[in-house]
């Protein structure tokens, strides 16, 4: 018969052996930040990152911006003595307010239409569908009460019918996919909402607003997902005469680009979901061979194929940490 190896022989130095490994595998754990911790990282990190950029981009011009304002305030009461400075903020405070509320000066009168029927329905889209330009909002006390109880109701309505509208723009990508295949049902979809909403749309607002193609694909994308800054809004430019029809099919694409664009943040957060149960498997693999690992301290009598056994255990969970320290 063979001699046990020394390793074997000896239970007490074979469990120190394997509390040592376990010592260092919770070391490697330790180290380990956890998933949502650098998450928050991460997230914190992107807001830096566009704070900075922002920053940057718009500080100078702001800054010029305002001299320039500024500047032809005191040309103006330098040229015109008989203006008061106090009178002039006030007056230029009323304009601001009025603007707020739609009206614009033309010569001897204003302009009206934003609360028309056509401009009270395109406000009563951006209420529910939660854009909220900021260009236009109720004034009266009984319009901001039935406001809120509308957009209470409107809302959920809203969600109800957009996933609607997504399932049966799934439908049409899965009847693409049987034609096309299993792969190209998604760059399919993708390439024709693309397409329809965000890339033909700013040649309409071009022809009827009068902005460039990059500021209607910008107006394209803050709308359809609902960020809604309010810098450009359609249908508010005094001196344009739009058809009745304008605003009713940006409504109807604002409907269906936003179903679209729920698609795509599904697909998006579906991928990111995707790698972390990846991250969760190795996990689950993690603790059964830590599991394997307390049992292997727990036997008092082992054999030679237990030594052999054990140590190509410690191995593998020495091997695993690592690799989840790196992912």
């Amino acid at each position: 018969m063979r001699p046990l190896p020394a390793l074997a022989r000896s239970p007490g130095r074979r469990g120190a052996m394997c509390r040592a490994q376990g010592d260092a595998v919770a070391g490697w754990r330790g180290r380990r930040l956890p998933g949502t911790v650098l998450l928050l990282l991460a997230y914190v990190g992107y807001l830096l990152l566009g704070s900075t950029a922002f920053w940057a981009l718009e500080g100078p011009a702001e800054r010029q911006s305002a001299q320039q304002l500024l500047q032809g305030k005191w040309e103006l009461l330098g040229n015109y003595t008989c203006l008061k400075g106090p009178a002039l903020e006030g007056l230029i405070q009323g304009i601001i307010k009025a603007y707020k509320s739609g009206h614009t000066l033309q010569g001897n009168s204003t302009s009206l239409g934003r609360w028309d029927l056509v401009g009270s329905f395109f406000f009563s889209i951006s209420a529910i569908t939660t854009i909220g330009y900021g260009n236009l909002s109720p004034n009266t006390v009984s319009a901001q009460i039935f406001c809120i109880f509308f957009a209470l109701f409107g809302i959920p309505m809203n969600l109800i019918l957009l996933s609607r509208i997504g399932q049966l723009m799934l439908s049409g990508v899965q009847c693409c996919a049987k034609r096309l295949g299993e792969k190209l049902r998604w760059t399919c979809a993708l390439v024709t909402g693309f397409l329809l909403f965000l890339l033909l749309p700013p040649f309409l607002f071009s022809v009827i607003e009068g902005w460039t193609y990059a500021e209607g694909f910008y107006y394209s994308f803050v709308t359809l997902s609902t960020i809604g800054f309010g810098d450009y809004v359609i249908g508010i430019n005094p001196d344009l005469t739009y058809p009745s029809w304008y605003k009713i099919l940006v409504s109807v694409w604002i409907l269906f680009g936003m179903a679209w664009l729920a698609l795509v943040i599904n697909l998006c957060i579906s991928l990111l979901e995707n790698s972390s149960d990846l991250c969760q498997c190795g996990k689950k693999k993690s603790k059964e061979l830590d599991q394997e690992l307390m049992d292997c301290n727990k036997n008092s009598s082992p054999s030679p194929v237990d030594v052999e056994n054990g140590n190509s255990t410690v191995n593998q969970v020495i091997e695993i940490k690592c690799c989840i320290f790196i992912l």
